[in-house]
């Protein structure tokens, strides 16, 4: 008896390491880089009051659009307590996705920016940025962040990365993807620039990519209002996220029929053996 019950035992352990674990955190909450002002607020001051409700408006709105920009100025604040900010999430992320990395980006920005009248962070899968100067809809170019890989494994890497970054380059939507071979090119602007001064950010990030990283197998480049990246392993995307979420649905399904065959197997035994007459062997 104490052997079947052990067996039973081991059933349920067994359906519980066939089933896969969770998936781990989603790649777009991943920090690309951050940059906090010099400057300073004191704590319980109207300014963190009008960054609180600032930082609280970019979550909420997260969960319903991939893009807003606000000016946050609470009863009793003057012009310099006013706080400027938004949010762009990366145009191919699902508005669930782009709330968690919002949310994700806020959260790590208290600490990382702490009494900080500025500070932008900058995720896989969204920008958040705040500052007591206006920067909505201001013509931004500097380098946040410029990155190259090693070098690539063939020519066709450089012949794809090449023609991806025309492609981008000649694009006019805030949001541009384009592929050529194994080479996957991303591109983005915040949509608080109006389309010419989004083209213009993205002429010298992607000039800046292909001359900088001509021969790498991907590389980046992070302006203050947008960026362009290059890879030959690509870039997730929603129809990727997806067919990655039914891989695991397949698999959680196989592993708990696995699991309920190989309990209804041992029941069988079990039973057999209640069912046995006293000294059958």
């Amino acid at each position: 008896m104490m052997e079947v019950l052990f067996l039973l035992l081991l059933s349920l352990f067994s359906i519980h390491m066939i089933v896969p674990p969770l998936a781990a955190a989603a790649a777009h909450t991943d920090s690309i880089y951050t940059s906090c002002s010099r400057m300073r607020f004191n704590p319980g001051t109207v300014y963190e009051s009008n960054v609180n409700s600032a930082l609280t408006s970019l979550v909420n709105s997260a969960n319903s659009v991939n893009f807003n920009k606000f000016k946050t100025s609470l009863p009793g604040s003057t012009e310099p307590d006013v706080v400027y900010s938004l949010y762009q999430c990366r145009g191919d992320l699902s508005v669930p996705d782009c709330g968690t990395c919002v949310a994700a980006a806020v959260s790590r920005l208290g600490s990382l920016c702490q009494d900080t009248s500025g500070g932008s962070l900058q995720l896989e899968g969204c920008l958040v940025r705040y500052d007591n100067v206006s920067f909505l809809g201001a013509a931004e170019d500097a380098v946040s962040l410029q990155k190259c890989g090693p070098t690539a494994s063939s020519g066709d890497v450089v012949t794809g990365r090449e023609a991806v970054l025309t492609y981008l380059t000649e694009g006019g939507q805030y949001f541009r993807v384009g592929g050529y071979g194994r080479v996957q090119g991303m591109a983005q602007c915040t949509q608080d620039v109006d389309p010419q001064k989004c083209q213009d950010c993205l002429r010298k990030a992607i000039d800046g990519l292909g001359s900088t990283c001509g021969s790498a197998s991907w590389g980046y480049v992070y302006l203050s209002k947008c960026y362009a990246r290059f890879s030959e392993r690509g870039f997730s995307t929603k129809s990727d996220e997806k067919g990655g979420e039914m891989e695991r649905r397949l698999a959680i399904t196989i592993g708990i029929i696995a699991g309920v065959a190989v309990l209804l197997i041992l029941l069988s035994i079990l039973l057999r053996k209640l069912c046995q007459p006293k000294g059958w062997k």
